[in-house]
């Protein structure tokens, strides 16, 4: 059995675990050529390529950010289709929920103080607690944060067959237990009410 981790970017990192966290591929895909639609095509048939039917997988949700928002929404939506049209079922971690299972928060310093990690900063960050909390290690950010979405992959699996996730269960540490538990129970924003018109007079 394989857990898998995949976040879709313009350099999109694929990782397979298997049920020991033995890394079983660790890849950063880009697709052939750099102008699209042959780009984003060909790397969403490279992942799809790299995936089987029986895999546990989980994809890291849309990115919050405008820039690039065009290729960026067709290449996740590409990849959820891809997955959808072959029966494969996948879970879907926010990007702020994989960085929130190996505790990193997007800041640093003391209360009072703190400052906002960005960019460079902040991925380098991700990678030294991905390093701490599993040992792994890669150059590419995009497959540092697909090992995490496969670690999340195999715990939700876990929790699925009967492993009990909360935060007092000692399972997992509660930061990983509330990101496990927000995936299998998300709970649904409320409808905003629209407003009435008012006709003038």
């Amino acid at each position: 059995m394989r857990f898998v981790g995949i976040d879709p970017s313009t350099k999109t990192g694929f990782v397979a675990i298997n049920q020991g966290s033995i890394v079983l591929k660790d890849k950063e895909l880009k697709g052939i050529s750099s102008e699209d639609p042959k780009r984003m095509s060909t790397l969403i048939d490279e992942v799809m390529a790299h995936v089987r039917m029986d895999d546990i997988i989980c994809i890291e949700g849309f990115p919050y950010e405008t820039q690039r928002a065009m290729f960026a929404g067709g290449l996740h939506w590409g990849i959820r289709n891809a997955l959808y049209k072959r029966g494969i079922t996948y879970y879907e971690a926010a990007p702020n929920a994989v960085k929130k299972f190996v505790n990193v928060t997007g800041w640093v310093g003391e209360v009072g103080h703190k400052k906002r990690l960005t960019g460079p900063e902040k991925k380098k960050v991700v990678m030294k607690a991905v390093e701490e909390h599993f040992g792994f290690v890669h150059k590419s950010d995009n497959v540092v944060d697909a090992y995490i979405l496969a670690e999340i992959a195999k715990d939700i699996w876990t929790v699925e067959n009967g492993k009990e996730c909360s935060i007092n269960s000692g399972f997992l540490p509660s930061y990983q237990a509330e990101v496990i538990d927000t995936i299998l129970n998300p709970v649904e924003k409320p409808k905003k009410k629209r407003k009435k018109k008012v006709a003038k007079v």
